[in-house]
């Protein structure tokens, strides 16, 4: 590496490895001095190192013909700069692989106002699905943003003023996915002595200026009020964030080996025993978070994250709750289940040809004439008189007030005995109630009603119900 190049820069790779030997990076570049210092880094770095290099270039629209000008500016920067030599000093002419570059925009406005949601928050997510896709056509591993440590102190005051725990005070990951961050130990000062030394042209962003922003006033208010007070606040911030940074990896650590050896994923649905809650607030609220963001759920606050802990720890067996993207997390007895998308309750009903077969949202429910022998009755494996359900038997979902009695329970809503039976809330409606003539026949897993029951040596029709391995096959009826 360049003698030149910033030693916290290097550190911070070293650290957390972010460009491995074969390494592809996609460097994220606005024009701005912070992208002008990392890409010529980078840019560097390729002639020594086993390194492949492209740069990316998203307009943003919103600024006019500023934006125009700084997308030329970046042009003209690759090419003058980064093509195909690094005069990192008089003396030292090396020969370099081109940087390729890809440029693409977007109206930010508009797609914010289709959105309703902000401009920042917008145009940070149209840059990076840029970012994101241009690595894919590119065949490039690591994406490359020139955060510096000033914006990791403007990160960390602004969490803190929204409310934060400890991972919130850590700023801005290092690594995330795809994307690094080198530059997160960098101070702006550092950028600007190297860029006048090396005499490398920048672009000024004009909104970078602007006090609407929240970021631009945490950038030229409170951090020099609070530089006032010590010179080297960020210098020693980044120090702090550096320890908060292993605290976090510590905790985060045993949630997820706690979650590697309790939770279960099947499908887009996470099951995790509810005893997890029993776990210290910061294990517990770890524990949770890993189980979202496994199923892609990123943006959940502390509020969601309590609120999931209180359904772990409270006494309803059934309870749940809304979570972001249409997340639920649910209770089922002593498991926590996180869905996106709720069961769907069965509505149509059918008639079961007797005998015949029919599959019914996710069940297989069969019916065999036979003699009956006295067989055993099971909640699955039953038979019903033939007499006494000669009116034929419709299969449909649970109503209210559905009723049934059972050998030694008595007669009791189907509800209720679902619920002795620990059936969760969100399955209760999705098991298929034998109807006769308006009357409850049977329900699957709980049996049949004692008053179709038939005696030793009478017809009767053998019944038998099986869960299929998609349980929201659609009904054949």
């Amino acid at each position: 590496m360049d003698r030149h190049q910033n030693r916290a820069m290097q550190d911070l790779i070293a650290e957390f490895q972010m460009i491995p030997p074969g390494s592809r990076v996609l460097c994220a570049i606005s024009g701005g001095a912070d992208s002008i210092y990392l890409l010529y880094q980078l840019y560097q770095m390729s002639g020594v190192q086993n390194l492949t290099l492209a740069a990316a270039h998203y307009n943003h629209k919103l600024r006019g013909e500023e934006s125009d000008r700084d997308e030329a500016f970046v042009r003209s920067f690759v090419s003058t700069w980064c093509g195909g030599t690094a005069p990192s000093s008089e003396s030292d002419q090396r020969e370099l692989q081109p940087v390729k570059l890809v440029v693409s925009g977007g109206d930010v406005l508009a797609e914010a106002r289709r959105r309703k949601t902000g401009i920042e928050e917008t145009a940070r997510d149209l840059r990076y699905a840029f970012l994101e896709e241009t690595a894919r056509m590119l065949g490039c591993d690591r994406i490359a943003t020139a955060h510096n440590a000033h914006d990791n102190v403007e990160t960390l005051l602004l969490n803190l003023t929204r409310g934060a725990g400890l991972r919130g005070l850590t700023g801005i990951p290092p690594v995330r996915g795809p994307f690094i961050r080198p530059m997160l130990t960098t101070s702006r000062e550092a950028i600007d002595a190297y860029l006048t030394q090396f005499a490398l042209p920048h672009m000024e962003d004009s909104s970078n200026l602007d006090s609407v922003y929240r970021r631009n006033q945490v950038r030229h208010e409170i951090i020099p009020a609070l530089q006032a007070l010590n010179p080297r606040l960020v210098p020693r911030i980044t120090d702090t964030i550096a320890l908060l940074r292993a605290d976090e990896a510590y905790l985060q650590s045993i949630a997820d080996r706690t979650l590697a050896e309790q939770a279960v994923l099947r499908g887009n649905t996470l099951y995790l025993p509810a005893a997890v809650a029993a776990q210290p607030d910061p294990i517990a609220t770890r524990v949770i978070r890993g189980a979202l963001e496994r199923l892609g759920v990123y943006r959940c606050s502390a509020a969601h994250l309590i609120s999931v802990l209180s359904i772990c720890r409270g006494e309803d067996p059934s309870a749940q709750v809304s979570l972001p993207t249409g997340m639920t997390a649910r209770r089922e007895y002593e498991m926590l289940v996180f869905a996106r998308e709720p069961s769907t309750p069965i509505s149509e009903a059918c008639p079961l040809p007797l005998p015949g077969r029919r599959e019914f949202h996710g069940f297989s429910v069969t019916a065999v004439s036979d003699i009956y022998a006295g067989q055993q009755q099971t909640p699955w494996n039953f038979w019903l008189s033939q007499e006494k359900v000669r009116g034929g038997i419709c299969l449909r979902s649970r109503q209210t007030g559905d009723a049934l009695r059972l050998e030694k329970r008595g007669n009791r809503t189907v509800k209720k005995q679902l619920i002795d039976k620990k059936i969760p809330r969100d399955r209760r409606s999705l098991l298929p109630v034998l109807d006769c003539g308006g009357i409850v026949a049977s329900v699957a897993g709980l049996g049949p009603d004692m008053a179709f029951l038939p005696v030793t040596g009478e017809r009767a029709f053998h019944i038998t119900i099986e869960k299929k391995t998609t349980e929201r096959k659609k009904s054949t009826c």
